[in-house]
């Protein structure tokens, strides 16, 4: 690994490039926090998750999982008190937990980890606080210490109801634990559900993607995430590819499943996120808004914007835990002032480039329906609207953007060739 750079440091005299970006900071910021471990590692995924050394059978593993939860926990306050100055003292507006499988973590744990958040932090009034959890690490009581520390938003990693396919995708739960997990969100207080839910698995028809689906929409959670199975690069179905279905059957999954999730009345606000009127995942939204977030824990990614250095950096924490609680205890032990040790959990620091910031936005905020607004455009790359303006002419004249009240967005034949549409701003 390099030497990571000074994030609190330009990088020399600006080109005349650089000096034509004028960044505006975005009011509030997102924060996620990375908790790596998982009791098993499912073979589709390419996240930074790490198996834990769990006594007795699967089932069991919540009690028995060993976690160095207190290590961690203080490594992540640490974590974050060398990236507060990025956050200028705005306040956070969303928290996500994401893993691995953060319900692995006791409820303890997260009532002393948000205490902890709320001395250094400013919150929203409305702040969404998400944490994903899998059905089966899922315990009632658990569920209700995790509410009662202020977390108020659950997704459950569904992925589908069949026990066939959950056993094939390497689940470690069965359908029954799904619904279990939902009872007890629910009679914890838990108001606003996740259900994320795959499609396009191996032997399945469109008649076994649509109960899953069905079967989702049933248990009346507030979200429903719905997506493709990819094969992904260092994955064991990568190395192992298993038989997907053929186009036509997955055009038909989605083409019935967009209409199931409609008459049901869930909207269809980014490519593969549907949710009930108002329900929409505030984290996520600022993500697809090139907005900015903090990433706390290891392999945490963050983006900042930096006005009074004309740039956007993006920031990436080091990926193993054992490497990250190392540098926790090396940072905790010492207060140094070299590099390293101001930034000890930092596996790189990279701005992004002047050139690079259109599709770097457009990535993201081309994902939602609602699609962007100019101001927006400009407010977050820093960049005049002319600088896509010819494309975005071109693309709306091929069918593909539409464009009302300089609010742009997908044409239903756009979102259905997003990947054409972002290619035109190579």
């Amino acid at each position: 690994m390099g030497e990571p750079v000074d994030p609190q440091k330009g990088a020399g005299k600006p080109d005349s490039a650089t000096n034509e970006v004028k960044l505006t900071l975005p009011e509030t910021v997102g924060l996620y926090i990375h908790i790596p471990w998982c009791v098993r590692k499912c073979p589709y995924c390419d996240f930074n998750s790490h198996e834990v050394k769990v006594a007795g059978a699967v089932n069991e593993a919540i009690q028995d999982a060993e976690l160095p939860e207190q290590e961690y926990l203080a490594a992540l306050l640490d974590d974050l008190k060398h990236d507060l100055p990025y956050v200028r003292k705005r306040p956070i507006s969303s928290i996500f937990f994401g893993g691995g499988t953060p319900s692995l973590m006791s409820g303890a744990g997260m009532q002393s980890l948000m205490d902890s958040l709320r001395k250094v932090l400013a919150f929203t009034d409305d702040i969404e606080v998400t944490l994903e959890a899998n059905p089966g690490t899922a315990e009632r009581q658990r569920f209700a210490d995790y509410f009662q520390a202020g977390i108020n938003r659950l997704s459950i990693g569904v992925q589908s109801f069949d026990a066939e396919h959950l056993k094939a995708l390497g689940r470690i739960h069965n359908p029954d634990d799904v619904f279990q997990a939902v009872g007890y969100a629910r009679d914890a207080g838990f108001k606003r559900l996740n259900l994320d839910l795959m499609y396009g698995l191996s032997g399945q028809t469109v008649d076994q993607a649509l109960n899953d689906l069905q079967t989702a929409i049933d248990l009346q959670p507030e979200h429903i995430s719905w997506y493709q199975l990819t094969i992904e690069p260092n994955t064991a179905f990568y190395k192992h590819t298993p038989v997907l279905p053929d186009e036509s059957t997955l055009i038909a999954i989605q083409d019935a499943g967009l209409a199931l999730l409609a008459d049901n009345g869930y909207q269809r606000y980014e490519v593969s996120a549907f949710a009930k009127p108002g329900e929409a995942s505030r984290h996520n939204i600022n993500y697809w808004q090139f907005g900015d977030y903090l990433g706390i824990g290891a392999g945490a990614h963050g983006k900042m914007t930096q006005p009074h250095r004309r740039r956007i950096l993006r920031l990436r924490k080091r990926r193993q835990p054992d490497h990250y609680l190392a540098a926790a205890k090396h940072s905790l032990s010492q207060q140094d002032a070299n590099l390293l040790n101001r930034y000890p959990y930092l596996a790189d620091a990279m701005p992004v480039e002047p050139q690079e910031l259109p599709l770097e936005f457009l990535m993201n905020a081309l994902r939602l329906k609602a699609g962007f607004s100019r101001s927006l455009y400009t407010q977050r790359t820093g960049l005049p609207f002319d600088s896509i303006t010819a494309k975005v002419e071109a693309l709306k004249n091929r069918q593909l953007l539409t464009e009302e009240d300089e609010q742009i967005t997908t044409t239903d034949l756009g979102y259905q060739y997003l990947n054409s549409v972002l290619e035109a701003f190579l």
